[in-house]
């Protein structure tokens, strides 16, 4: 029963833009601090965003500080990404995460022209 599923992700050209939506279940999600990771081909899978459960606090890598923004609405049990500026080196498999432990299916992003 717990679950979280990714939707969003695509093709989307340099300086374009991405809302990435992580729909939560099965366990009780306003406790929970979600974060996003991603993972491009050959690289290590790396910590993006994350947020308090409450929304009250935030962090970002510094890759993505100013054009990434990280939120979530407790009463829809969803978590988003809004990716803003996206640039070439974004392209990567992005995840959402719940408690360190859940993990959503990934949803592909891809900045290319």
């Amino acid at each position: 029963q717990v679950q979280l599923v990714e939707s969003g992700g695509g093709l989307v050209q340099p300086g374009g833009s991405l809302r990435l939506s992580c729909a939560a279940s099965g366990f009780t999600f306003w406790l929970a601090r979600m974060k996003w990771y991603r993972q491009a081909p050959g690289k290590e899978r790396e910590l993006v965003a994350g947020i308090a459960p409450n929304g009250g606090s935030t962090n970002y890598a510094d890759s993505v500080k100013g054009r990434f923004t990280i939120s979530r609405d407790n009463a829809k049990n969803t978590a988003w990404l809004q990716m803003n500026s996206l640039k070439p080196e974004d392209t990567a498999v992005y995840y959402c995460n719940a408690l360190n432990i859940v993990w959503g299916q990934g949803t592909q992003v891809t900045v290319s022209s």
